[in-house]
């Protein structure tokens, strides 16, 4: 993933013995449950992707999810479509959205502005960033790119430039000063191959593709370093939600991971085929805040 009023729900109740009230927060209808506290659960649940702009494309890739998440939660789960993951943090400020699917750089920025709690994350199969350079390169550490020109993807994305300038950190390297990084998208890999620049930074199945579209193999534009996975796309939930119900949430996520992945899989050219639920904490983003902090856009955060 890469781009993309406040309204308080509250109700006094008095609650005696040992049974559960859950209530729908606007028609306030009760429900059964075996907690001894009040959960407060919206009539509706909107739902945002902060990569994925109009209502058109959301019913495309994510209809079966919405599908599945108003099945699992009993309520009706309404698309929010959002123009950029600034977009959504703004919705999530003004109580305009409940939940949102987000990418991990998206998410610390969202984080920043918001209250915004991770319940769960879809970790991608093979989602780690490699630096790449052509056969006979002299490059033959990660510290030998000082001063030399690297071609990543674009600011903010996570695989393509975030996750690479870490790979740059780590190895003593100042991304401001020490590289010079051309953000040429989808034109990086052509031109490390043309040998325009003198090695290229970004995913690693974005580097399978290209190999396999050229027919190329790893011996000509061999990979100098594989970085470690990145971290998961979370999907966060609104502030303004009882923290009964966002419980609630969260445990039917697990309990349903099975449908979620299925109906996630095909989403957005099928990047999510083969991924799995994990738990997430929000200390798992930390690296992509330093990343952040290193190419001076601290002001993200």
């Amino acid at each position: 993933m890469q781009r993309r009023n406040l309204l308080l729900y509250s109700v006094l109740f008095i609650v005696s013995g040992c049974t559960t009230a859950i209530t729908n927060v606007n028609d306030r209808a009760p429900a059964t449950g075996t907690a001894s506290t009040i959960i407060q659960k919206p009539a509706k649940l909107r739902f945002a992707v902060s990569d994925v702009q109009g209502m058109e494309d959301l019913q495309k890739d994510y209809e079966a999810l919405r599908v599945v998440l108003s099945e699992m939660l009993n309520i009706p789960v309404e698309f929010f479509p959002v123009d950029s993951y600034i977009a959504a943090a703004a919705a999530l400020q003004q109580n305009q959205v409940d939940l949102v699917f987000t990418g991990p750089s998206e998410y610390v920025v969202m984080r920043a502005r918001t209250n915004a709690t991770p319940i769960a994350a879809i970790k991608r199969e093979r989602y780690y960033p490699v630096i790449v350079v052509t056969a006979g390169s002299e490059i033959k550490a990660v510290n030998d790119l000082k001063g030399k020109a690297i071609a990543m993807w674009e600011v903010g994305s996570t695989s393509g430039y975030l996750g690479p300038t870490k790979l740059l950190i780590d190895a003593g390297l100042d991304p401001k000063t020490d590289v010079k990084i051309e953000l040429l998208a989808k034109q990086g890999l052509p031109a490390l191959k043309a040998g325009k620049v003198d090695a290229w930074a970004g995913s690693i199945r974005r580097y399978d593709k290209f190999l396999e579209s050229e027919k190329l193999t790893e011996a000509d534009l061999p990979i100098l370093v594989k970085g470690p996975d990145l971290p998961p796309d979370p999907f966060v939930v609104s502030s303004g939600l009882d923290a009964g119900f966002v419980d609630e949430t969260r445990k039917q996520f697990f309990q349903n991971q099975d449908r979620i992945l299925k109906a996630i899989a095909p989403a957005d050219g099928a990047k999510f085929t083969g991924a799995t639920m994990v738990e997430v904490q929000d200390a798992d983003y930390d690296m992509i805040r330093e990343a952040y902090r290193a190419v001076g856009q601290g002001s993200f955060l």
